[in-house]
């Protein structure tokens, strides 16, 4: 008997402001996978902000679609202006397997990078990734370096070169002062 995969829970947006007045609401997406995270049908758990007089644990995408580059979601919760107006706010979250992987190659869960062994080009042993930080420009890995201290790495293809979840480990193209210390004058 196939024991079932393990999951994790992700946040995937947050509704803004009401659309129309059927209930149609903005979601301020926070997935590079909306596609696969809003179809009709999905449930997401539903994170009401402090304060809030929204009480519902969870919300049924009933549909989507993109008005410019803003997405619109209806849900079967919410089936007027007023009812959206109280969702404002709420944090949308999707569970999804640790085995799944998104559709592009260079693209990666933060589950899946948490516990990998950061090393430089050459090999040698830098640290552990101990998260991610999401930022505007770009993306940061959070190292824990071998002497204890955090550190953070833009994460991008000129710093970290090669992420290799099979080996459970990811390629630092490392600077003094980056992950290892900076050398004594």
């Amino acid at each position: 008997m196939n024991s079932p995969a393990e999951t994790i829970e992700v946040v995937v947006g947050r509704i803004g402001k009401p659309h129309g007045i059927r209930g149609e609401v903005t979601v301020d997406v926070r997935t590079d996978e909306p596609e696969r995270r809003y179809t009709p049908g999905a449930t997401l758990r539903a994170q009401a902000p402090r304060g809030s007089a929204f009480t519902g644990r969870s919300l049924t995408v009933t549909s989507t679609r993109w008005h410019q580059s803003t997405l619109l979601v209806r849900f079967d919760e919410l089936t007027d202006r007023n009812t959206a107006e109280v969702a404002r706010g709420v944090v949308l979250h999707a569970t999804i397997a640790t085995d799944v992987t998104p559709d592009d190659p260079e693209e990666f869960y933060d589950h899946q990078l948490v516990g990998l062994a950061a090393h430089d080009v050459d090999g040698t042993h830098l640290g552990e990734v101990t998260g991610l930080v999401h930022g505007g420009a770009q993306d940061l890995l959070a190292i824990k370096a071998l002497d204890g201290r955090a550190t953070l790495v833009p994460f991008v293809s000129a710093l970290v070169p090669e992420v290799d979840l099979a080996a459970r480990r990811v390629v630092v193209a490392d600077r003094p002062g980056l992950v290892a210390p900076l050398p004594e004058d």
